[in-house]
């Protein structure tokens, strides 16, 4: 553009008049403030394209003083009246079209300014010479307007094509993540099979192991004390990984959903006197904010059970024997479709979740504890998603984490498939 702008100024200054020294410094100044202009309204954005109109405007009556020929015709009648163009098409590209009027309008007033200086020179402003400054100048504000809609025009297509690359690059993330999590699925699903598969396998010679141990204990007695208590060893140790199996299967076994009209009152409860079972010692208060008038759930009551007792068990491992307090709430609430349900919080006051943990916590085999296998709260994610819930965790501000358990109203196919199952786990 400014090889372009350089090559019309060129071109004017080789058109008469060319002994002009004048001309030659003025179309110089507009070629330098051209190649300038840009920085100019870098450095002063706010008043940057004021002085630029403005110094055009300026340059462009100046201009046409020594435009004339030698033999004393009047500026006003020089045939670069078009210079004004510059400042009025400038205005255009800058300005709305109420300010763009309003420069082209002075813009006029420089023009028509030669006025006064012809008059003085014994110039008359004939009829004819009325009406060919008139349209002169009407052409200006034509131009102006012209200028002005399609540059608005540009800008606000600019501005859509810039809303639909947004909207793409979105999608395209969105895409992106969909895969992933897809991918993701996959192989959970293929894990999933796996261990299925693998602990009904492993649960054989297990069980076998066990037998002979506690009739190795049983016949040992106490002639070998050592021994006998090795076998005890065994035995126990042969019924933690049962266990760990147990829970194994539990995730990955497909739902098969029992449901009817529950109480989640209730069931909040049980699982709160079954986890102080699992911890006596524990100095943890349970504090209780149960709405009334709650609407009825359709759920099953077992695995609801589960759920909310091993979201307890984490929340007094999270505090690790210190005192604390372990807050359940219910209230009556909306999910993201406008369903109603009811949202289950159940807050500790431990030591809360990583936050490089927490987009993870609800995935299989991600754990924070030395001792954890990750299966925990990825159930419960589980059993949440087959009954159409949602399920996410808050960090508290004084310290410790929410677990906020959404799970409508509406009573819930008792076998979900796959894909909606996926659809509503936790990434």
């Amino acid at each position: 553009m400014e090889s372009v702008w350089l090559a019309l100024l060129v071109g004017l200054g080789v058109l008469p008049p060319i002994g002009e020294i004048h001309k030659w410094l003025i179309l110089a100044g507009f070629g330098i403030f051209l190649f300038l202009e840009n920085r100019l309204i870098a450095w002063l954005p706010g008043r940057g394209r004021f002085y630029s109109v403005l110094i055009k405007t300026l340059l462009a009556t100046l201009l046409l003083a020594h435009t004339i020929d030698f033999t004393g015709g009047a500026a006003i009648n020089s045939d670069y009246y078009p210079i004004f163009f510059i400042p009025v098409v400038t205005a255009a590209m800058y300005y709305s079209l109420g300010a763009t009027l309003a420069w082209t309008a002075f813009a006029a007033i420089g023009y028509t300014s030669y006025l006064i200086p012809a008059r003085q020179a014994g110039y008359l402003l004939t009829e004819e010479g009325a009406a060919t400054l008139a349209i002169r100048i009407l052409f200006f504000f034509l131009t102006g307007i012209l200028v002005n809609r399609f540059v608005g025009e540009s800008r606000r297509q600019t501005l859509r094509y810039q809303a639909l690359s947004e909207e793409l690059a979105e999608s395209n993330r969105q895409l992106q993540q969909a895969q992933a999590e897809a991918r993701n699925a996959e192989r959970l699903a293929a894990l999933g099979a796996l261990s299925a598969g693998l602990a009904h396998e492993i649960r054989n010679p297990l069980g076998v192991i066990k037998g002979a141990a506690e009739m190795l204990g049983r016949n040992l007695g106490e002639a070998q004390p050592v021994a006998a208590e090795m076998a005890s060893y065994i035995t126990s140790e042969v019924n933690r990984l049962n266990a760990l199996i147990v829970r194994f299967l539990d995730f990955a076994r497909p739902s098969s959903l029992e449901v009817r009209p529950v109480s989640l009152a209730a069931i909040l409860d049980r699982a709160a006197e079954s986890s102080r079972a699992q911890f006596p010692e524990a100095r943890v208060t349970i504090e209780k904010r149960y709405d009334r008038d709650l609407p009825p759930i359709q759920a099953d009551e077992q695995l609801c059970e589960q759920a909310f007792l091993n979201v307890m068990i984490n929340a007094y491992q999270a505090m690790e024997g210190r005192p604390g307090k372990i807050a359940l709430s219910l209230a009556a609430a909306s999910g993201s479709a406008g369903q109603p349900g009811i949202e289950i919080a159940i807050t500790d006051s431990g030591p809360g979740v990583p936050e490089e943990m927490r987009e993870q916590v609800f995935n299989p085999f991600v754990t924070s504890k030395k001792n954890g296998v990750g299966l925990g709260l990825a159930i419960v994610a589980k059993i949440v998603g087959d009954h159409r819930g949602l399920i996410r965790l808050e960090s508290v501000p004084e310290g410790g984490a929410s677990f906020r358990i959404f799970l409508p109203c509406a009573p819930v196919a008792k076998k979900v498939p796959e894909d909606e199952e996926h659809a509503w786990l936790p990434s």
